[in-house]
């Protein structure tokens, strides 16, 4: 008898970590209304508190404001790449002129 993984999105994710720091409710409370595992909620738990204190956190960002960072670093690292080939075709061309 195999489970199937269960997969969160991420507005579900923060739903439940809401409901244990606003509300006050406990992780094994929580965990046992909505038939959870608690080690992937404790794991919720941290990558929100990661996220909130700026680092990138562990996985899919949760967070919409780490979620367009994570975003932006991509950007910034593909337009890095991109600008460090130009420099080498730029300096390829620039031998063959000569």
């Amino acid at each position: 008898m195999s489970q199937t993984r269960r997969a969160f999105d991420g507005s579900f994710k923060l739903q439940v970590v809401r409901m244990i720091k606003e509300q006050g409710l406990t992780v094994s409370q929580v965990c046992r209304d909505m038939n959870l595992g608690e080690t992937a909620v404790r794991r919720w738990l941290a990558q929100v508190d990661a996220e909130l204190l700026g680092q990138s956190g562990i996985g899919k960002p949760l967070t919409a404001e780490q979620q367009r960072i994570r975003h932006l670093e991509g950007e910034n690292r593909q337009l890095r790449q991109d600008n460090d080939l130009l420099k080498k075709a730029s300096a390829f061309f620039a031998r063959e002129l000569r």
